[in-house]
């Protein structure tokens, strides 16, 4: 992400949070709020720190900051993506129901929206739907 997307991002309304150990910021993850929800945005870690618990820690402070549904979409085919969000307590949207929820919550193209899944915490049936 260059300069000026991350600061189109956080004019947009995205907080990020950091994950830091002995002066390296090892990863990092957004949490935007959207009317009646929450989305979890731009979630990285380093390479030499992946499997080591950085984003399941970022995921639990942001599940703990937020007071709303939260929400992650991420790519279908990016299977350790949605299987970190499982272990870390969403669930998968169904199909007909993640797509409703891309147009609503994110701004992205229908190619996009396609490719996509949704995951909620806690389980959808108790966000509002409509």
């Amino acid at each position: 992400m260059t300069i000026s997307e991350l600061e189109q991002e956080i004019a947009a309304g995205v907080t990020f949070w950091g994950y830091e150990s002995d002066g390296v910021l090892a990863g990092v993850m957004g949490l935007q709020h959207i009317r009646d929800v929450n989305l979890i945005r731009h979630a990285y870690v380093l390479p030499s720190w992946q499997r080591r618990g950085v984003a399941s820690a970022l995921i639990a402070h942001l599940r703990d900051f937020s007071t709303r549904q939260l929400l992650g979409g991420t790519w279908a085919a990016a299977e350790w993506a949605v299987d970190l969000y499982r272990r870390n307590g969403f669930e998968l949207v169904p199909c007909e129901t993640k797509d409703r929820l891309l147009r609503a919550y994110w701004s992205i193209p229908d190619s996009q929206i396609k490719a996509s899944v949704v995951l909620a915490n806690p389980p959808l049936a108790l966000l509002n739907s409509d």
